[in-house]
């Protein structure tokens, strides 16, 4: 935990992915329209990328990809973050963690 604690401090977004999982693209994607440039680590691609999914699993994360991070804190996975968006609140969170100037 302490080492997702550890990246999940450095930028203003960060999503945990798999290059084969659908959802995962979807949601960068979003974040991405937005002009957001997510820092995304793809969990199938990475050294110890299995250590981290099981940390996803932890903290309630099911299924483990996407787990998206903004401004240090878990908001969810891609029900949570589409759910955000479609209440206008997904935009805000990204302006006040210094993610998007808009």
């Amino acid at each position: 935990m302490d080492r997702v604690r550890n990246i999940v401090s450095e930028k203003p977004v960060v999503i945990f992915s798999k290059s084969s999982c659908c959802m995962s693209h979807t949601i960068k994607s979003l974040i991405c329209d937005f002009g957001v440039n997510p820092a995304v680590y793809e969990l199938d691609e990475i050294p110890r990328g299995r250590e981290i999914e099981a940390a996803m699993s932890r903290l309630g994360n099911n299924p483990t990809v996407p787990a998206v991070f903004v401004g240090g804190k878990f908001i969810g996975g891609a029900n949570e973050v589409m759910s955000l968006h479609l209440k206008r609140l997904l935009k805000p969170k990204l302006i006040e963690a210094g993610a998007l100037w808009v």
